[in-house]
């Protein structure tokens, strides 16, 4: 991926990018140990899950960013 369409990614998704840029990997697809379409997870496991299914793949990245910013902020004090 080029340095702009990254930069694209990060103004539009900023704590998800600095989620995989710092503290963990992102699963999408469906996975049924967790019955969620998208995962954050650390080297310790999952800290995130999301519902088990999107009525779209921008919908999901929608609810990843709110919920690893909201991971952020409460576990780490971060504000993104």
């Amino acid at each position: 991926m080029t340095k702009s369409k990254a930069n694209i990614v990060a103004n539009t998704y900023p704590s998800l990018a600095r989620w995989l840029e710092t503290y963990g990997t992102v699963e999408f697809g469906y996975c049924s140990q967790s019955r969620s379409f998208v995962r954050a997870l650390d080297e310790g496991g999952m800290v995130w899950k999301g519902r088990p299914s999107y009525n779209s793949f921008d919908e999901a990245l929608v609810d990843c960013e709110a919920g690893i910013g909201r991971w952020l902020r409460e576990e780490l004090g971060e504000n993104i």
